[in-house]
């Protein structure tokens, strides 16, 4: 019979066991966590390298579609001061063949850092193989695998940590704290931004597909195309786009149609720019506030929008529920209207085109002289929140008399709040604002997760788990996320009842909950 960890864990919570900094064991374990890693490039590389240099873990499998990201592992030089033989680790390039094997390479902790249509196939694989798992953002792609995800999480007690790093910053954290004790009021309007897409989206990709239905003649040799695929329909692989295609790349990516990294933009594989960015730029306004049920969303804007692509630009009007506080009891939070913006500026590579103008923040432009290229902006009827970056490492706030936004760590009425939820290691504080590095934060994030599975890290009240992302918080996060990347497909006003798992009588909208899942990849 498998121990519930979670339920376990929850029932240890009424020893107060919460103070600032303070943390319980439920016995540390013995020896290396065994690790296998699905998707081994790019994202998963610095995904499940911290982990092996933290020393807590050992890495016994790796899973990649593309055999060619051995080699490139290999030559570099931080993988080799490790002294591994990757000729020695068990290597994959399909997650069927990994998952059956897994019992016998005694894995016990996996990172999945694929393309996202693979995220929710691998992740509930291993769930229910008994498996922790370290998702990369988006947790999964459709609102199906959600509840199916978190389903298979609670009924297998394992540990999950969603990846989006910043959750471990001081600034994230102790802003949370400041926002949780309703120092600026009730809040009813957020607005959160971005500057991606920063690959190939919109109208130029869809006809480039529709163009070669047949495919280009082109093929990589070391990748296993139908393992890449996984769930997602059967169709031929595209290389690179054509000279003539305006393909937008301004962290010089590459013309790739789908691999590497491009397939982000395409609704099949990806969850274009708000599902890659919101989990990220969203989670201070998600935590601050308590967000939890969607009830409705709409694509406000929208330009270059196709049944392929996500759209080069779109506006996202989404509306939480009232709820009541859990942190400040019998408080009731009044309902809340956030915006997401996504869009670049092809003037001005790798710079937001799409983003809350001066009349939404007039202080801010008055304070810093323009609004941030990227960030969240909370309003309150006491004041304002400012996050001026993707992560939270810089947070600032101005009450509604006050000209200028002060840093949260050094506002005098900041400094009353009391501190609640405990720091991860890895981020400071520096002459009273806030600092981080991203090796830094990253880290804290990832060995939080190994600290987690051995039982000896701190525990997280709001989260019921030793997981800072864990599934009470990044599963309800990730649905306001999904209905909204189903609000840029389907037009008009799309009411959501998150008990039924329905869009109310929306055929359209209802025909994206549930993913297609090609013939013998059922999970």
């Amino acid at each position: 019979m498998n121990l519930n960890r979670r339920t376990f864990l929850r029932g240890l919570a009424g020893s107060s066991m919460l103070a600032a900094g303070g943390c319980f064991s439920i016995g540390k374990g013995k020896g290396k966590i065994r690790l296998a890693c699905v998707g081994a490039l790019g994202k998963g590389y610095s995904d499940w390298m911290p982990m092996l240099q933290s020393g807590m873990a050992e890495l016994v499998a790796i899973c990649d579609a593309d055999s060619d990201v051995l080699g490139v592992i290999a030559a570099r030089e931080d993988f080799k001061a490790l002294g591994i033989d990757i000729t020695k680790i068990p290597f994959y390039t399909d997650y069927r063949k990994l998952m059956d094997d897994a019992g016998m390479l005694g894995i016990q902790a996996m990172t999945i850092s694929t393309p996202d249509h693979i995220h929710g196939p691998v992740a509930i694989s291993a769930m229910k193989q008994g498996i922790n798992v370290y998702v990369q953002k988006p947790l999964v792609r459709t609102l199906w695998e959600l509840e199916y995800f978190n389903k298979a999480a609670k009924d297998n007690g394992v540990i999950v940590q969603m990846g989006n790093q910043g959750s471990s910053l001081d600034s994230m954290r102790r802003c949370t704290e400041i926002l949780q004790s309703g120092i600026i009021g009730d809040v009813t309007e957020v607005h959160v931004w971005t500057n991606r897409p920063v690959w190939p989206q919109g109208k130029a990709v869809c006809d480039w597909v529709k163009g070669h239905p047949n495919g280009d003649g082109t093929t990589r040799k070391t990748l296993n195309w139908d393992a890449w695929l996984g769930t997602a329909k059967n169709r031929p692989f595209l290389g690179e786009y054509g000279k003539d295609v305006k393909a937008y790349d301004p962290w010089n990516l590459g013309r790739n149609v789908y691999h590497r990294f491009t397939w982000r933009g395409f609704y099949d594989f990806g969850c274009g720019a708000f599902g890659d960015m919101a989990c990220h730029t969203m989670n201070l306004a998600f935590r601050g506030l308590e967000l939890g049920t969607v009830t409705d969303a709409e694509c406000v804007k929208i330009e270059e929008k196709n049944d392929i692509a996500y759209p080069t630009k779109s506006v996202v009007k989404m509306t939480y529920a009232a709820r009541d506080s859990k942190i400040r009891k019998g408080v009731k939070l009044p309902a809340v209207t956030l915006f997401w913006y996504d869009g670049f500026d092809e003037t001005k590579p790798g710079k937001s085109g799409n983003k809350p103008g001066p009349a939404v923040m007039p202080k801010v432009v008055k304070c810093f002289g323009e609004v941030p290229d990227t960030g969240c902006y909370i309003i309150g009827s006491k004041g304002a929140v400012l996050m001026q970056d993707d992560y939270g490492s810089k947070c600032a706030i101005a009450l509604n008399d006050e000209q200028k936004f002060i840093d949260v760590f050094a506002h005098e009425a900041c400094k009353a709040v009391p501190r609640s939820i405990p720091f991860c290691a890895g981020s400071k504080t520096v002459d009273g604002k806030s600092t981080v590095e991203m090796k830094g934060f990253a880290e804290g994030h990832y060995t939080e997760f190994l600290h987690a599975i051995r039982g000896d890290g701190n525990y997280y009240d709001q989260t019921h788990s030793q997981c800072f992302a864990d599934i009470e918080y990044c599963v309800p996060q990730m649905e306001g996320i999904l209905v909204g990347c189903i609000a840029q497909q389907v037009p008009g006003k799309l009411k959501w009842d998150c008990t039924k798992q329905s869009f109310c009588g929306n055929a359209a909208a209802q025909a994206l909950v549930k993913p297609f899942i090609r013939e013998g990849w059922a999970f």
